[in-house]
């Protein structure tokens, strides 16, 4: 049995598009062999040339001359025995002859050999395009191997190439047309364990085409939940009839990681770092996928590899990828606001079909000031705007111990300002009597003290609701649930929780997007809500320069921001704490020193698993994105596993940054 790799799961790939000249095959090897050192330079292991990069793809009748075809063959040559010297994967296009036929193919080459050559399986034979005229299809092979230079060379579009050392680096080939075709081979190849698929391609620039070919490779990337590397031919190519502009694409399971500059006079060279360790989880939790049957069988050809199988921690090397440190928010203001106002049309439409099940209309809130019962009075809202009945919202203002006067000037304000029925009950005498009852002396301010109060506040809302017919609206969101953040059996409880799915790092900027639509008095207050630390405001304020200082949240867990990152990699790609620190890393570069990330990695994983009993009593709420935490859907784990393997790994890795820092051997 083979242990599987420690590997972070990352091979560096470059995708290039060479000067090039039609016919001028010493020219175009020369170019290919200077883009292949420049890629092993920064330590790329595979490169990917577009199709017939040797000879070039607008060649013509030219095709059909011994001579050019002889020199290709020679071309090649070169650069098999060229990475002899650099150790790199490359793959690159070349016409083929095999007996009475030409073939457009790919070469995969490895180490200063020749692995397998595939053929073009569709060709184009109208409009600017003519491939019939002059090479067979891969469906009029006859055989499974051919003689290069006294080598027997696997030949056929069923070849996929594996890694001798990491078995989840398995590489297809598709060549231009076999993308746009109905049934695209890659289909197959995922299914049989490709996690790269390399496209060879020269598609020429016509209006509109380059949007529809980055969707292309884009949801073909999704659909076999594969990396698609694509490289297509430049402005080398002959413009007689087409322009060809050199876009190359890197995709990542629907997600564009790197493309070139259109028409450039220069070899374009973009180098990403592929996490296939994130394609094989996707694929061990995608149940279709795994239902997927190929239709046809591969022959499967090793090669050698050598990936990244480390970061160099001590040196904070890089990884050749954009890390993204808000991975639930979008970066672009217009598609933040999209997503902000869909997510909350999604919220109303699950509580509006919960009211109109149960024929309740009344809705009851806890409104403390802060962001989460804000957002959800605004669901709320939105709600009774949708509903063809009058909806009646009730907002309890409970102030405690803890409560400011900013939190409790603002949900006042707010609910007001929204028409909503308020009433304020200060819990401070009831929880008082509770403490008398129990013999808790007052001035002792433990989790007894916190959590007293909020059971006493969710006491009064599930009372209240009965009174009213209404039902009880939650408000945690998906981090602090994530973190076992609430009290269980109080505010950890509701009839229907509308943030059950939205982290914390998105609960403004909803808000934000909800305030643009609203007259100012109301943005006025919701903008300094969104300016309000965030706090459970359980504990006595401290009051410094006349001003309450209230319990920070953060100040006790470690940044939001942080701990959603970490939520991210968890749930939605199953990474280890060591390879969701040097992400971490990387997107927090400036902003949190290595001890602040290793503090929010240890909370987290150590909330997150001693926590899990109260996310397995959860009430029902609507999914909002891929990552949520429904005990009835989306995660199921025992309430008493253990988190010894992942604490244990976070220590290991501390002391080895520990060691690094201060010069010890690693």
């Amino acid at each position: 049995m083979k242990i599987p790799s420690t590997s972070l799961g990352f091979v560096r790939t470059a995708v290039v598009c060479p000067r090039m000249r039609v016919g001028d095959i010493e020219y175009n090897v020369e170019q290919i062999i200077e883009a292949i050192d420049s890629a092993v330079a920064e330590k790329c292991r595979l490169v990917v040339f577009p199709e017939l990069a040797i000879t070039g793809y607008t060649c013509g009748d030219l095709f059909h001359q011994p001579l050019l075809l002889r020199e290709a063959l020679r071309g090649l040559e070169r650069i098999v025995n060229h990475t002899l010297m650099f150790g790199a994967n490359v793959i690159v296009g070349v016409p083929i002859q095999v007996e009475s036929r030409l073939y457009n193919c790919a070469a995969f080459i490895s180490h200063g050999s020749l692995v397998g050559i595939v053929p073009k399986t569709y060709l184009p034979n109208g409009m600017e395009f003519y491939d019939r005229r002059w090479f067979a299809s891969e469906r009029d092979r006859t055989t499974d191997h051919i003689v290069i230079d006294h080598e027997r060379i696997p030949f056929g579009a069923d070849l996929l190439f594996k890694s001798a050392s990491v078995p989840d680096c398995v590489v297809g080939i598709e060549i231009c047309e076999d993308l746009w075709a109905v049934h695209p081979p890659s289909g197959n190849m995922a299914l049989q364990g490709a996690t790269i698929i390399a496209n060879c391609s020269a598609s020429n620039e016509i209006l509109g085409k380059k949007e529809y070919r980055k969707q292309l490779v884009q949801h073909q990337s999704a659909r076999c939940l594969s990396s698609y590397v694509y490289a297509s031919s430049g402005v080398g190519e002959s413009s007689t009839d087409t322009v060809f502009s050199g876009h190359c694409i890197i995709a990542e399971n629907g997600r564009i990681l790197a493309e070139t500059e259109r028409f450039s006079r220069d070899t374009q060279v973009e180098i990403v770092d592929i996490d296939i360790e994130s394609l094989r989880n996707e694929r061990f939790r995608n149940t279709s996928f795994n239902q997927g049957m190929p239709h046809t069988t591969f022959r499967m050809c090793e090669f050698q590899f050598d990936p990244l199988l480390d970061i160099n921690l001590a040196e904070r090397e890089p990884l050749r990828r954009v890390v993204d440190k808000l991975p639930f928010v979008p970066q672009n203001d217009t598609e933040r606001e999209l997503r902000c106002e869909e997510i909350l049309t999604i919220q109303a439409a699950g509580l509006l079909k919960r009211v109109m099940h149960i024929g309740s209309t009344s809705l009851v809130l806890g409104l403390s000031g802060g962001l989460d019962s804000t957002l959800a009075l605004l669901v709320c809202e939105r709600v009774r705007a949708m509903h063809s009945q009058d909806i009646a919202l009730h907002c309890l203002i409970m102030p405690g111990f803890g409560t400011t006067n900013r939190t409790h000037q603002n949900a006042q304000l707010l609910a007001e300002q929204l028409d909503c029925h308020v009433e304020i009950i200060d819990i401070r005498d009831s929880v008082r009597q509770h403490f008398k009852n129990i013999g808790h002396d007052e001035n002792e301010h433990d989790l007894t003290f916190e959590n007293a109060q909020a059971r006493e506040r969710t006491h009064i809302l599930m009372d209240y609701a009965g009174k009213h017919g209404g039902i009880v609206v939650g408000t945690g969101d998906l981090s602090e649930l994530a973190l076992g953040w609430c009290t269980f059996n109080a505010d950890h409880m509701s009839m229907y929780n509308v943030n059950a799915g939205v982290p914390k790092t998105l609960v403004r900027d909803i808000i934000a997007t909800s305030a643009q639509t609203k007259p100012e008095h109301i943005r006025s207050v919701l903008t300094d809500i969104i300016d309000t630390p965030v706090s459970p405001e359980l504990l006595p304020p401290v009051v410094e320069n006349g001003m309450q200082l209230p319990q920070s949240t953060e100040d006790h867990l470690g940044p939001y921001e942080i701990h959603d990152f970490i939520l991210y990699n968890v749930l939605r790609h199953q990474f280890s704490p060591r390879k969701i620190f040097v992400l971490a890393r990387q997107a927090f570069e400036g902003s949190f020193e290595d001890e602040v990330l290793f503090a929010a990695l240890s909370t987290f994983h150590r909330r997150f698993f001693g926590q899990q009993f109260k996310r397995s009593t959860l009430p029902d709420g609507p999914k909002i994105g891929s990552v949520a935490l429904s005990p009835r859907a989306d995660w199921r784990m025992p309430s008493d596993a253990s988190s010894v393997l992942w604490m244990r790994e976070i220590e290991q890795l501390h002391r080895e940054i520990a060691g690094s820092n201060t010069g010890e051997a690693r």
